[in-house]
């Protein structure tokens, strides 16, 4: 007899592409079907057939509190009752923006939106009505939503001009974004003496999360600060997954960086949907009805996103917050690496304060290209173990793991036990 979810699925495939609304969800990186949640709790979701799991993907990372947190929810409850949307300015959306901005000394001025991927494209134009300049750098494995001028995959060699890496993106624009390897200081510099004075924007995630969790080697955000400091191009930190993830102002106050523009995520909206761009004055004052650079949004800065972004921040602050998290995170991924090792399973992990990410592989992973030779069947197998035994652990090898403020010590100890069965299952 099938299950819920196999039941909802089937007909999903009738109704929407692939069933699903979002690729990852589909489950084709891990085999199987994918589950259909029902409601989520603190560090555990629960799914239409009833069975509970402990959850690392915290909707891919912004429930940084865990599921339904409290004092949340409170918020959301007397935002509601007074009103869901206007099309009009409130106060919270002030309110918000000073939050970013004392958290962000690069950020003097922001602009909310509607989610990460139009924060990403948004700052884009902006960079390039800025510079008048059209071309971009961006880095292999580095994801910055589905716009087409990011859609692009590298050229046939080094700095050279990128494909189109979806159908539908036109060429002639693909071809005006510049792709090298991330972590490549060589190839950086080679990038930006081709294409010298011609980089509107450099966009990066100061630690990728989108081919799983891969921290920069010394010195490569530096580089990378330095060169478009000296050629006027626009360096944009892509922190929608770091921001206020690995610390409370993200990786440019972990690695000591000053970018000229930053795009953030859900966080800032306590997993709603929310984006934000922002930077220095001199570039957002170009916007509209400042400047000339047109952008708008209905919905941008929603009283409901705001108020469970505001929530979220005040927890943030409180503390200690982030140094259980970093505690909580380390006992979890130095568990993984012990247990692999006791039972002779290649992994490496890679983890930069509460992401990270096991990696099927024995060597050390830092860029697209070495993630790519992580073993994808071994992940698969080990993710549908843990799924067995009720742990939720994201359903790509390519996708970065999270830990929230309500995992506990115990919720650590039981992914451990899955993931001893799971590895005992994978010894040679």
């Amino acid at each position: 007899m099938p299950t819920k979810s196999q039941e909802l699925f089937a007909k999903a495939r009738l109704l929407m592409p692939g069933g699903v609304n979002s690729p990852v969800r589909a489950f084709r990186a891990v085999g199987g079907e994918p589950i259909f949640m029902a409601s989520g709790k603190g560090a555990m979701m629960t799914d239409v057939d009833g069975r509970s799991y402990i959850d690392y993907v915290l909707s891919w990372g912004p429930l940084i509190l865990g599921h339904a947190h409290p004092e949340v929810v409170e918020a959301l409850e007397r935002a509601a009752e007074l009103g869901t949307s206007f099309g009009a300015c409130t106060p919270g959306e002030v309110e918000l923006a000073e939050r970013i901005v004392e958290a962000y000394p690069s950020v003097e001025r922001v602009r909310l939106v509607n989610s990460g991927t139009e924060a990403t494209l948004s700052a884009l134009r902006l960079a390039r009505a800025a510079t008048r300049r059209d071309k971009i750098l961006k880095f292999e494995g580095c994801y910055h939503g589905h716009s087409d001028s990011l859609l692009v995959k590298a050229g046939s060699g080094v700095a050279t001009l990128g494909l189109p890496d979806s159908p539908g993106v036109p060429r002639a624009l693909a071809e005006l974004t510049v792709t090298v390897p991330f972590n490549d200081t060589v190839a950086l510099e080679e990038a930006f003496r081709v294409h010298r004075h011609e980089l509107a924007a450099a966009i990066v995630e100061p630690v990728v999360g989108n081919m799983g969790c891969v921290p920069p080697r010394q010195g490569f955000l530096e580089k990378l600060r330095a060169l478009t400091h000296e050629q006027g191009t626009v360096l944009i930190f892509d922190e929608v997954m770091t921001g206020f993830r690995i610390a409370y102002g993200g990786a440019q106050q972990l690695y000591k960086i000053d970018p000229d523009m930053t795009t953030l995520g859900k966080v800032i909206g306590g997993g709603l949907p929310v984006g934000a761009y922002g930077g220095k004055a001199r570039f957002m004052d170009l916007v509209a009805p400042a400047g000339p650079v047109y952008q708008a949004g209905t919905l941008s800065g929603n009283p409901l996103a705001m108020a469970a972004g505001l929530k979220t921040l005040e927890v943030l602050r409180r503390p200690g917050i982030y140094e259980r998290l970093d505690s909580l995170t380390s006992k979890l991924t130095n568990g993984l690496i012990a247990e692999s090792a006791r039972l002779g399973v290649a992994l490496t992990v890679n983890r930069v304060g509460s992401m990270f990410t096991a990696f099927f592989t024995p060597d050390p992973v830092s860029d697209y290209a070495s993630a790519k030779k992580a073993d994808t069947a071994a992940y698969g197998l080990f993710f549908g173990s843990l799924l067995e035994a009720g742990v939720y652990f994201p359903p790509s090898q390519f996708e970065a793991a999270f830990v929230s403020t309500s995992h506990s010590e115990g919720d650590v100890a039981a992914t451990l036990q899955a993931a001893n069965f799971a590895f005992s299952g994978l010894r040679p």
